[in-house]
């Protein structure tokens, strides 16, 4: 992946350096991990209330001091790059619709945030929180994508990112807000499978984004997509629950399978607009 040539965002608040204490002072294993993924990871649930840290998580005594504008180091770098091409790509696309897109900020953590929507933590991956509409983001997950998920590589990573853009995307457009409003009328299962449909119109955004981009920019080099595909797959709640307790029950399904993730990523990068990417009057599978 070549971003070289791609704009740094100035929309990041990195209070790494006030939020790496060792304040959570909690390891989780493999599976811990992944049950926090399967209901968190981007969505924005608060994962303590998977975990069950409601009271191993302490008070945050003051609030993080941020330095803001784009990082200095090479990961920050890079992520405030993918942000800056997420920015200009959305601005354009927007335009086009007779819309204005207004970008969201990026929160670089470590360990623990205390945010809008419940407290971030670097173990339940990275979300958007419409809320604040910021997205938060421990860098150290992407270790993770590539140790436990397999799934290495910078597409893979700016992927995670465009999915979170994605999600902001949605509440912009008055999407989230009438999909959470269906699920407070909803059974358990049909608000499951509206949340199945919210992040799969997410991947497919994510897919959308990269489509605009490499047409403007040319950024994508051999594996990329592969790389992407392997990691929107590797946290399909199918994948998951078969990691985690050994069997799949689909109809608790809430972020979509490796399938479908797959499916509708490379369904945006291929059509490459907002309407390619009406996962609500698909049928369900």
């Amino acid at each position: 992946m070549r971003w070289d040539d791609f704009r740094e965002s100035t929309n990041v608040e990195d209070v790494r350096a006030s939020t790496g204490g060792g304040r959570m002072g909690l390891r989780l294993g493999v599976g811990g991990t992944l049950l926090a993924l399967a209901a968190s990871y981007f969505l924005g649930i608060d994962p303590r209330l998977v975990l069950g840290l409601m009271s191993a998580v302490p008070e945050q005594q003051s609030a993080p001091q941020a330095q803001y504008g784009t990082p200095q180091d090479q990961q920050g770098r890079f992520i405030a790059a993918v942000l800056g091409e997420t920015e200009d790509t959305w601005s354009e696309i927007f335009r086009q619709r007779g819309l204005t897109y207004t970008p969201p900020k990026l929160v670089l953590y470590r360990n623990y945030m205390p945010t809008a929507c419940g407290s971030g933590s670097a173990a339940a991956g990275p979300f958007y929180c419409p809320l604040d509409r910021k997205i938060y983001l421990d860098l150290s997950f992407f270790q993770q994508l590539s140790d436990e998920f397999e799934a290495p590589g910078q597409f893979a990573q700016a992927y995670v990112l465009a999915h979170e853009v994605g999600h902001h995307v949605q509440s912009l457009l008055g999407i989230a807000d009438k999909v959470r409003a269906a699920q407070e009328n909803a059974s358990r299962a049909q608000a499951n499978q509206l949340s199945v449909k919210l992040e799969l119109q997410a991947d497919c955004f994510a897919g959308v984004w990269a489509r605009n981009a490499e047409a403007s920019r040319h950024f994508l080099e051999q594996g990329d997509v592969e790389s992407a595909l392997r990691a929107a797959a590797a946290v399909g709640d199918d994948t998951l629950q078969k990691r985690t307790q050994g069997y799949i029950v689909p109809e608790s399904f809430t972020h979509g399978s490796a399938a479908e993730r797959d499916y509708w990523f490379k369904r945006g990068l291929n059509g490459g607009t907002i309407e390619s990417c009406d996962t609500f009057s698909a049928p369900t599978s």
